[in-house]
Protein backbone atom coordinates (compact mmCIF):
# COMPACT_ATOMS: atom_id res chain seq x y z
CA UNK A 1 0.00 0.00 0.00
CA UNK A 2 2.81 2.13 0.96
CA UNK A 3 4.66 2.11 -2.73
CA UNK A 4 1.36 2.74 -4.30
CA UNK A 5 0.73 5.89 -2.01
CA UNK A 6 4.29 6.94 -2.78
CA UNK A 7 3.74 6.49 -6.80
CA UNK A 8 0.32 8.57 -6.45
CA UNK A 9 2.16 11.16 -4.33
CA UNK A 10 4.81 11.42 -6.71
CA UNK A 11 2.64 11.60 -9.34
CA UNK A 12 0.52 14.39 -7.73
CA UNK A 13 3.81 16.53 -7.60
CA UNK A 14 4.76 16.06 -11.12
CA UNK A 15 0.84 16.85 -12.11
CA UNK A 16 1.89 20.28 -10.45
CA UNK A 17 4.94 20.60 -12.06
CA UNK A 18 3.32 20.47 -15.51
CA UNK A 19 0.11 22.82 -14.56
CA UNK A 20 3.12 25.34 -13.93
CA UNK A 21 4.37 24.82 -18.01
CA UNK A 22 3.71 27.71 -20.50
CA UNK A 23 2.92 25.14 -22.98
CA UNK A 24 0.09 23.48 -20.92
CA UNK A 25 -0.90 26.64 -19.62
CA UNK A 26 -2.17 27.54 -23.43
CA UNK A 27 -3.85 24.12 -24.54
CA UNK A 28 -7.03 24.21 -22.70
CA UNK A 29 -7.41 20.14 -23.79
CA UNK A 30 -4.38 19.61 -21.85
CA UNK A 31 -5.38 21.74 -18.64
CA UNK A 32 -8.49 20.34 -18.26
CA UNK A 33 -7.09 16.44 -18.09
CA UNK A 34 -4.16 17.39 -15.83
CA UNK A 35 -6.89 19.12 -13.30
CA UNK A 36 -9.10 16.21 -13.51
CA UNK A 37 -6.20 13.76 -12.71
CA UNK A 38 -5.01 16.24 -9.80
CA UNK A 39 -8.54 16.40 -8.04
CA UNK A 40 -9.01 13.02 -8.64
CA UNK A 41 -5.59 12.19 -6.54
CA UNK A 42 -5.88 15.50 -4.27
CA UNK A 43 -7.64 13.25 -1.79
CA UNK A 44 -5.12 10.29 -1.31
CA UNK A 45 -2.28 13.00 -1.23
CA UNK A 46 -3.76 14.64 1.60
CA UNK A 47 -5.03 11.74 3.33
CA UNK A 48 -1.31 9.90 3.24
CA UNK A 49 -0.18 13.21 4.85
CA UNK A 50 -2.13 12.37 7.88
CA UNK A 51 -1.27 9.02 7.91
CA UNK A 52 2.56 9.96 7.76
CA UNK A 53 2.13 12.48 10.43
CA UNK A 54 0.41 9.93 12.91
CA UNK A 55 3.91 7.73 12.15
CA UNK A 56 6.13 10.52 13.05
CA UNK A 57 3.75 11.16 15.79
CA UNK A 58 3.89 7.22 16.83
CA UNK A 59 8.06 7.23 17.02
CA UNK A 60 7.90 10.76 18.93
CA UNK A 61 5.89 8.72 21.53
CA UNK A 62 7.58 5.74 21.48
CA UNK A 63 10.85 7.65 22.18
CA UNK A 64 8.62 9.05 25.22
CA UNK A 65 8.49 5.64 26.53
CA UNK A 66 12.07 6.34 27.72
CA UNK A 67 11.31 8.88 30.21
CA UNK A 68 10.10 7.52 33.22
CA UNK A 69 8.29 10.75 34.04
CA UNK A 70 6.29 10.61 30.34
CA UNK A 71 5.97 6.63 30.34
CA UNK A 72 2.15 6.97 31.13
CA UNK A 73 1.92 9.53 29.10
CA UNK A 74 3.38 8.05 26.00
CA UNK A 75 1.63 4.87 26.64
CA UNK A 76 -1.42 6.50 26.38
CA UNK A 77 -0.72 8.46 22.92
CA UNK A 78 0.61 5.29 21.21
CA UNK A 79 -2.82 3.59 22.04
CA UNK A 80 -4.62 6.72 20.76
CA UNK A 81 -2.06 7.20 17.88
CA UNK A 82 -2.29 3.39 17.11
CA UNK A 83 -6.52 3.18 17.00
CA UNK A 84 -6.08 6.39 14.54
CA UNK A 85 -3.93 5.08 12.60
CA UNK A 86 -5.84 1.76 12.13
CA UNK A 87 -9.06 3.90 10.93
CA UNK A 88 -6.80 5.83 8.44
CA UNK A 89 -5.22 2.62 6.74
CA UNK A 90 -8.81 1.75 6.33
CA UNK A 91 -9.91 4.77 4.50
CA UNK A 92 -6.70 4.79 2.48
CA UNK A 93 -7.33 1.29 1.05
CA UNK A 94 -10.85 2.37 -0.09
CA UNK A 95 -8.81 5.56 -1.51
CA UNK A 96 -6.95 2.95 -3.53
CA UNK A 97 -9.67 0.72 -4.48
CA UNK A 98 -9.58 0.98 -8.59
CA UNK A 99 -12.01 4.02 -9.32
CA UNK A 100 -14.92 4.58 -12.17
CA UNK A 101 -13.16 7.24 -14.16
CA UNK A 102 -16.79 8.76 -14.31
CA UNK A 103 -17.42 9.34 -11.10
CA UNK A 104 -16.77 12.92 -10.63
CA UNK A 105 -18.86 13.73 -13.98
CA UNK A 106 -22.24 15.20 -14.42
CA UNK A 107 -24.96 12.49 -14.95
CA UNK A 108 -27.62 12.54 -17.43
CA UNK A 109 -30.48 9.80 -16.55
CA UNK A 110 -33.29 8.58 -19.02
CA UNK A 111 -36.77 7.94 -16.86
CA UNK A 112 -39.25 5.80 -19.69
CA UNK A 113 -42.83 4.91 -18.33
CA UNK A 114 -42.79 0.68 -19.55
CA UNK A 115 -44.85 -1.79 -18.57
CA UNK A 116 -48.24 -0.44 -17.11
CA UNK A 117 -49.65 2.56 -19.86
CA UNK A 118 -50.75 5.38 -18.09
CA UNK A 119 -49.45 4.57 -14.44
CA UNK A 120 -46.37 3.68 -15.66
CA UNK A 121 -45.85 7.21 -17.16
CA UNK A 122 -47.09 8.71 -13.88
CA UNK A 123 -44.91 5.99 -11.87
CA UNK A 124 -41.83 7.69 -13.83
CA UNK A 125 -43.29 11.29 -13.24
CA UNK A 126 -42.95 10.33 -9.32
CA UNK A 127 -39.65 9.22 -9.97
CA UNK A 128 -37.99 12.11 -11.77
CA UNK A 129 -39.31 14.35 -8.79
CA UNK A 130 -37.65 11.91 -6.49
CA UNK A 131 -34.43 12.30 -8.29
CA UNK A 132 -34.90 16.08 -8.40
CA UNK A 133 -35.57 16.44 -4.72
CA UNK A 134 -32.27 14.40 -3.89
CA UNK A 135 -30.32 16.71 -6.38
CA UNK A 136 -31.45 19.50 -4.35
CA UNK A 137 -30.63 17.92 -1.07
CA UNK A 138 -26.83 17.34 -2.12
CA UNK A 139 -26.25 20.48 -3.92
CA UNK A 140 -27.03 19.47 -7.13
CA UNK A 141 -28.92 20.93 -10.18
CA UNK A 142 -31.10 19.91 -12.83
CA UNK A 143 -31.55 20.35 -16.32
CA UNK A 144 -34.12 18.86 -18.25
CA UNK A 145 -33.21 18.12 -22.06
CA UNK A 146 -36.82 16.27 -23.44
CA UNK A 147 -39.65 15.42 -22.20
CA UNK A 148 -42.70 14.20 -23.71
CA UNK A 149 -45.80 13.95 -21.02
CA UNK A 150 -47.90 11.41 -20.66
CA UNK A 151 -51.89 11.81 -21.70
CA UNK A 152 -53.18 10.93 -17.97
CA UNK A 153 -49.63 12.68 -16.53
CA UNK A 154 -46.11 12.03 -15.78
CA UNK A 155 -43.91 11.56 -18.65
CA UNK A 156 -43.79 8.38 -21.18
CA UNK A 157 -39.78 9.70 -21.48
CA UNK A 158 -38.09 12.02 -19.86
CA UNK A 159 -34.15 12.78 -19.68
CA UNK A 160 -32.57 15.38 -17.67
CA UNK A 161 -28.79 16.21 -16.32
CA UNK A 162 -27.80 16.18 -12.98
CA UNK A 163 -25.33 18.66 -12.49
CA UNK A 164 -22.86 18.54 -9.69
CA UNK A 165 -19.24 17.23 -9.02
CA UNK A 166 -19.69 13.43 -8.03
CA UNK A 167 -23.01 13.55 -9.44
CA UNK A 168 -22.95 10.12 -11.77
CA UNK A 169 -21.05 8.52 -8.61
CA UNK A 170 -24.28 8.81 -6.47
CA UNK A 171 -27.00 8.03 -9.51
CA UNK A 172 -25.12 5.61 -11.71
CA UNK A 173 -26.75 2.49 -9.50
CA UNK A 174 -30.18 3.65 -10.89
CA UNK A 175 -30.07 2.02 -14.40
CA UNK A 176 -32.25 -1.04 -14.41
CA UNK A 177 -36.23 -1.31 -14.10
CA UNK A 178 -38.01 0.02 -11.02
CA UNK A 179 -41.22 -1.48 -10.30
CA UNK A 180 -44.35 0.07 -8.50
CA UNK A 181 -47.24 -1.79 -6.68
CA UNK A 182 -50.24 0.16 -5.91
CA UNK A 183 -53.34 1.56 -6.48
CA UNK A 184 -53.51 3.19 -9.64
CA UNK A 185 -56.23 6.65 -9.15
CA UNK A 186 -57.63 5.07 -12.41
CA UNK A 187 -58.53 1.61 -10.63
CA UNK A 188 -61.92 1.46 -9.58
CA UNK A 189 -61.81 -1.72 -7.74
CA UNK A 190 -59.36 -0.74 -5.32
CA UNK A 191 -56.79 -3.33 -6.64
CA UNK A 192 -53.11 -3.18 -6.69
CA UNK A 193 -51.58 -3.17 -10.23
CA UNK A 194 -47.84 -3.82 -10.90
CA UNK A 195 -45.87 -1.36 -13.24
CA UNK A 196 -42.67 -0.12 -14.43
CA UNK A 197 -40.71 2.41 -15.68
CA UNK A 198 -37.04 2.24 -16.68
CA UNK A 199 -33.70 4.18 -16.02
CA UNK A 200 -30.70 4.72 -17.73
CA UNK A 201 -27.94 6.80 -16.10
CA UNK A 202 -25.11 7.58 -18.02
CA UNK A 203 -22.08 9.73 -17.10
CA UNK A 204 -21.94 13.02 -19.07
CA UNK A 205 -19.43 13.26 -21.92
CA UNK A 206 -16.67 15.69 -21.66
CA UNK A 207 -14.78 17.79 -24.24
CA UNK A 208 -12.08 15.02 -24.50
CA UNK A 209 -13.73 11.93 -23.98
CA UNK A 210 -15.15 11.49 -27.18
CA UNK A 211 -15.01 13.76 -30.63
CA UNK A 212 -17.50 12.97 -32.83
CA UNK A 213 -17.27 14.41 -36.91
CA UNK A 214 -19.75 16.83 -38.12
CA UNK A 215 -19.87 14.40 -41.14
CA UNK A 216 -21.37 12.14 -38.85
CA UNK A 217 -24.23 13.75 -37.50
CA UNK A 218 -27.44 13.97 -39.51
CA UNK A 219 -29.99 16.83 -38.41
CA UNK A 220 -33.14 17.43 -38.44
CA UNK A 221 -35.38 20.35 -37.11
CA UNK A 222 -38.78 20.63 -36.50
CA UNK A 223 -41.88 21.57 -34.63
CA UNK A 224 -42.17 20.85 -30.52
CA UNK A 225 -44.70 18.50 -29.53
CA UNK A 226 -46.48 17.76 -26.65
CA UNK A 227 -48.75 15.27 -24.61
CA UNK A 228 -50.86 13.55 -27.17
CA UNK A 229 -48.71 14.58 -30.03
CA UNK A 230 -49.67 18.63 -30.51
CA UNK A 231 -47.86 21.43 -31.42
CA UNK A 232 -46.32 23.47 -28.08
CA UNK A 233 -44.55 25.89 -30.46
CA UNK A 234 -45.63 27.27 -33.88
CA UNK A 235 -41.30 27.86 -35.01
CA UNK A 236 -39.10 24.44 -35.75
CA UNK A 237 -37.23 25.05 -32.81
CA UNK A 238 -36.68 20.98 -32.04
CA UNK A 239 -33.93 19.49 -32.89
CA UNK A 240 -33.48 15.70 -33.55
CA UNK A 241 -29.74 14.34 -34.50
CA UNK A 242 -28.84 11.09 -35.12
CA UNK A 243 -25.10 9.88 -35.03
CA UNK A 244 -24.59 7.44 -38.15
CA UNK A 245 -22.28 5.12 -37.40
CA UNK A 246 -24.21 4.05 -34.09
CA UNK A 247 -27.57 5.01 -35.45
CA UNK A 248 -28.21 6.57 -32.03
CA UNK A 249 -30.65 9.28 -31.97
CA UNK A 250 -31.78 12.04 -30.20
CA UNK A 251 -34.09 15.02 -29.20
CA UNK A 252 -34.09 18.35 -27.83
CA UNK A 253 -37.46 20.20 -27.78
CA UNK A 254 -37.62 21.82 -24.00
CA UNK A 255 -36.04 25.70 -25.63
CA UNK A 256 -37.91 28.02 -27.44
CA UNK A 257 -34.31 28.83 -29.38
CA UNK A 258 -33.27 25.93 -32.03
CA UNK A 259 -29.66 26.87 -31.03
CA UNK A 260 -29.87 25.87 -27.26
CA UNK A 261 -31.89 22.66 -28.46
CA UNK A 262 -28.73 22.18 -30.55
CA UNK A 263 -26.12 23.02 -27.82
CA UNK A 264 -28.61 20.03 -25.23
CA UNK A 265 -28.98 17.49 -28.49
CA UNK A 266 -25.41 17.69 -28.97
CA UNK A 267 -24.48 16.92 -25.61
CA UNK A 268 -27.05 14.13 -25.06
CA UNK A 269 -25.81 12.66 -28.63
CA UNK A 270 -21.72 12.64 -27.15
CA UNK A 271 -23.14 11.37 -23.71
CA UNK A 272 -25.09 8.34 -25.36
CA UNK A 273 -22.20 7.75 -27.99
CA UNK A 274 -20.02 7.50 -25.25
CA UNK A 275 -21.60 5.09 -23.24
CA UNK A 276 -22.23 3.24 -25.80
CA UNK A 277 -18.25 2.32 -26.77
CA UNK A 278 -17.95 2.21 -22.89
CA UNK A 279 -20.27 -0.68 -23.29
CA UNK A 280 -18.59 -2.05 -26.00
CA UNK A 281 -15.30 -2.38 -24.50
CA UNK A 282 -16.82 -3.71 -21.48
CA UNK A 283 -17.95 -6.73 -23.57
CA UNK A 284 -14.65 -6.77 -25.27
CA UNK A 285 -12.63 -6.93 -21.77
CA UNK A 286 -15.17 -8.98 -21.02
CA UNK A 287 -16.25 -7.76 -17.88
CA UNK A 288 -19.94 -9.30 -17.34
CA UNK A 289 -22.55 -5.79 -16.51
CA UNK A 290 -24.45 -8.23 -14.70
CA UNK A 291 -21.79 -8.41 -11.67
CA UNK A 292 -21.54 -4.94 -11.23
CA UNK A 293 -24.04 -2.66 -9.00
CA UNK A 294 -25.26 0.01 -11.46
CA UNK A 295 -24.53 -0.99 -14.83
CA UNK A 296 -26.90 -3.50 -15.09
CA UNK A 297 -29.18 -3.72 -18.55
CA UNK A 298 -32.18 -1.31 -18.53
CA UNK A 299 -34.58 -4.44 -18.57
CA UNK A 300 -33.09 -5.88 -15.02
CA UNK A 301 -35.54 -5.43 -12.01
CA UNK A 302 -33.53 -3.29 -9.65
CA UNK A 303 -36.21 -2.30 -7.26
CA UNK A 304 -40.07 -2.42 -6.11
CA UNK A 305 -41.35 0.25 -4.33
CA UNK A 306 -44.81 -1.06 -2.59
CA UNK A 307 -47.17 1.75 -1.46
CA UNK A 308 -49.88 -0.49 0.37
CA UNK A 309 -47.04 -1.75 2.81
CA UNK A 310 -44.74 1.43 2.50
CA UNK A 311 -41.89 -0.64 1.68
CA UNK A 312 -38.84 -0.45 -0.70
CA UNK A 313 -36.76 -2.96 -1.55
CA UNK A 314 -33.40 -2.93 -3.54
CA UNK A 315 -33.50 -6.63 -4.73
CA UNK A 316 -28.89 -6.41 -5.80
CA UNK A 317 -28.29 -6.08 -2.31
CA UNK A 318 -31.13 -7.81 -0.53
CA UNK A 319 -31.82 -3.57 0.84
CA UNK A 320 -35.63 -3.56 2.17
CA UNK A 321 -36.74 -0.20 3.99
CA UNK A 322 -39.71 0.41 5.36
CA UNK A 323 -39.67 4.26 4.29
CA UNK A 324 -41.11 4.63 1.10
CA UNK A 325 -42.94 7.84 1.95
CA UNK A 326 -39.66 9.30 2.70
CA UNK A 327 -37.83 8.09 -0.04
CA UNK A 328 -40.52 9.19 -2.73
CA UNK A 329 -39.51 12.91 -1.27
CA UNK A 330 -36.22 12.42 -2.15
CA UNK A 331 -34.63 10.84 1.13
CA UNK A 332 -32.19 8.15 -1.20
CA UNK A 333 -29.39 8.27 0.99
CA UNK A 334 -29.67 5.48 2.92
CA UNK A 335 -29.90 3.08 0.11
CA UNK A 336 -27.54 5.02 -1.94
CA UNK A 337 -24.89 4.50 0.57
CA UNK A 338 -25.79 0.92 0.79
CA UNK A 339 -25.38 0.43 -2.63
CA UNK A 340 -21.80 2.43 -2.63
CA UNK A 341 -21.18 -0.19 0.29
CA UNK A 342 -21.49 -3.34 -0.93
CA UNK A 343 -19.75 -1.87 -4.49
CA UNK A 344 -16.78 -0.95 -2.16
CA UNK A 345 -16.67 -4.86 -0.55
CA UNK A 346 -16.68 -6.35 -3.66
CA UNK A 347 -13.85 -4.70 -4.96
CA UNK A 348 -12.63 -5.17 -2.01
CA UNK A 349 -12.90 -8.38 -2.63
CA UNK A 350 -11.93 -9.00 -5.78
CA UNK A 351 -15.06 -9.88 -7.47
Amino acid sequence: MIERLELTKKRYEEINEELMKEENLSDIKTLMKLNKEKADLEEIVIKYKEYEKILSDLDEAHEMLKDKEMEEFAKEEIESLEQKKLLITQELEKLLMPKDPNDSKNVVVEIRGAAGGDEANIFAGDLFKMYSKYAESEGFKIEVIDATEGSAGGFSQIEFMVKGKGAYSKLKYESGSHRVQRVPATETQGRVHTSTATVLAMPEAEEFDIEISESDIKVEVCRSSGAGGQSVNTTDSAVRMTHIPTGIMVYSQTERSQIKNREKAIKLLKTRVYEHYLHEEEQKAGNERKNKIGTGDRSEKIRTYNYPQNRITDHRINFTSMNLDRVMEGKLSEIIEALINEDQKRKLEGK
